[in-house]
């Protein structure tokens, strides 16, 4: 049976724009199913701008990057209102942002393993959980 990976756009950015931690992203994501809620695709397309403006001759590079999103086998989870309104007193308790926060439930609504480069992300799951 494939392990069911929630991935967020820390750990996904950085394996699609070439950061240094997307040699741990790539291993994390070998193998498994892949979801992810459906703002992973605005927050790629925000860190993707944000590297676009700060160096420009990386273009080329970030748009190849970007364009290998399309061919990724990503289930998208949309969120209703009852989600959002867990997601909202999770963001509270965790001290997290409501986006970081919609990782955090998914992976726990999934019972699956959270693949994250953010800290304080991965510091708010529960202790079997993390990675």
């Amino acid at each position: 049976m494939t392990a069911v990976k929630v991935v967020d756009a820390s750990a996904l950015g950085a394996l699609l724009f070439g950061e240094p931690e997307g040699k741990f992203a790539a291993i994390e994501l070998a193998e498994g199913h892949l979801v992810a809620p459906s703002l992973l695709y605005l927050e790629l397309a925000n860190i993707y701008l944000k590297k676009l403006r700060r160096a420009p001759e990386l273009a080329g590079m970030l748009e190849a990057g970007f364009a290998c999103l399309g061919t990724m086998a990503i289930e998208i989870v949309e969120i209703d209102y009852k989600g959002a309104a867990e997601i909202r007193l999770l963001a509270e308790s965790q001290k997290l942002s409501a986006y970081d926060a919609s990782y955090l439930w998914l992976a726990l609504a999934m019972n699956a393993e959270l693949v994250t480069l953010d800290r304080r992300l991965a510091a708010a799951l529960p202790g079997p959980y993390q990675n």
